[in-house]
C-alpha cells in the first residue's frame, strides 16, 4: 500500500495538533506540513504535492472553499474539509470534496475519510465510469439514484452505497470513493431504497448490513455497528431488534 502524504491546514494550533496526533495513528500516511492560512495552503500544495489535503473552511487571508475551488484540475490532491460549520457541506462537495468532517474529528470518521481518499486516488477511474453512464433511461425504484453535480447529474447505482447519513435537509451517499450530497428526506429516502439491501438502522442513518464488521455493546440494550471502513454507527432504540435479527444474532451479544 502507497504512503499517503497529508497536509494540514488549520488557522487553529490546538486543531493542527490534534490532527497530528490523530494521524500517527493511522497506518500508511506521512504528515508532510502544516499552514494556517489560505495562502500558505496554496504555497505548501504547490511545494509539497501532498497526496491528500485536510483543509478548514473558515481561515484567514482565503478559505478553504477557494482554496479548493482554485486547485488545478490535472493532479490535484484530495481534500478532506474539517470544520465546526455543517451549513457549508453542500459547498464542499461543489470542489470535488473526498470527505466533511465536523469538529471535533472523531478518530473512526477522520481513519474513513482517509481511507476514502487514499481509494480514490488509487481509483480515479471509478468516478469517470459513474460519469459516463448512460442517463437517457430513468432507474427503477431502488436501483439507483440521480444525484446533482456541478456538471449536471450523475446516475449513482444504489449497490455502491455502503452508508447513508443524515445532514439537515440533506442526506450523505458514501461510497468506497467518494461521499455525494443528496437533497431529499430520509422518509421518502427510506421508500426508494424499500427493495434495496441498505437498511436503516437510525432515524438519521442507514448501513449496507453486508458490510458490517463488528457489533459494540453500549449498555442498557443500545448497540453500535463498526463498518468494515472503520465508522463506528449507532443504532437507534427501536432499531435495535431488527437489526440484530438482520445480523443474525438472537439477542443483544455479550
Amino acid at each position: 500500500m502507497n504512503r499517503l502524504r497529508v497536509l494540514l491546514v488549520d488557522d487553529e494550533p490546538l486543531a493542527l495538533r490534534r490532527l497530528a496526533t490523530l494521524f500517527a495513528d493511522i497506518d500508511d500516511t506521512e504528515v508532510v506540513g502544516t499552514a494556517t492560512t489560505g495562502r500558505e495552503a496554496e504555497e505548501r500544495i504547490e511545494a509539497l504535492c501532498p497526496d491528500l489535503v485536510m483543509l478548514d473552511i473558515s481561515m484567514p487571508q482565503k478559505s478553504g472553499l477557494r482554496v479548493a475551488s482554485d486547485l488545478g484540475s490535472g493532479e490535484r490532491p484530495e481534500i478532506v474539509f474539517v470544520t465546526a460549520f455543517e451549513q457549508y457541506a453542500p459547498d464542499a462537495f461543489e470542489v470535488e470534496a473526498a470527505d466533511y468532517l465536523l469538529k471535533p474529528v472523531r478518530f473512526d470518521r477522520l481513519r474513513q475519510a482517509v481511507e476514502r481518499a487514499r481509494r480514490r486516488r488509487e481509483q480515479r477511474d471509478a468516478v469517470d465510469r459513474l460519469a459516463a453512464m448512460p442517463q437517457s433511461d430513468a432507474p427503477a425504484r431502488g436501483e439507483a439514484i440521480w444525484i446533482q453535480v456541478p456538471t449536471g447529474q450523475i446516475r449513482l447505482p444504489v449497490d455502491q452505497i455502503e452508508w447513508i447519513e443524515a445532514a439537515k435537509d440533506y442526506v450523505m451517499l458514501h461510497t468506497a470513493t467518494r461521499s455525494y450530497i443528496h437533497r431529499i428526506s430520509m422518509t421518502a429516502l427510506e421508500v426508494l431504497l424499500e427493495s434495496s439491501a441498505l437498511m436503516r438502522v437510525h432515524r438519521s442513518t442507514f448501513i449496507r448490513p453486508a458490510l458490517v464488521a463488528g457489533v459494540q455493546r453500549l449498555g442498557r440494550g443500545l448497540i453500535a455497528l463498526e463498518m468494515r471502513d472503520g465508522a463506528v454507527v449507532q443504532v437507534g432504540p427501536s432499531y435495535v431488534k431488527a437489526v440484530l435479527a438482520r445480523l443474525g444474532l438472537a439477542r443483544e451479544p455479550a
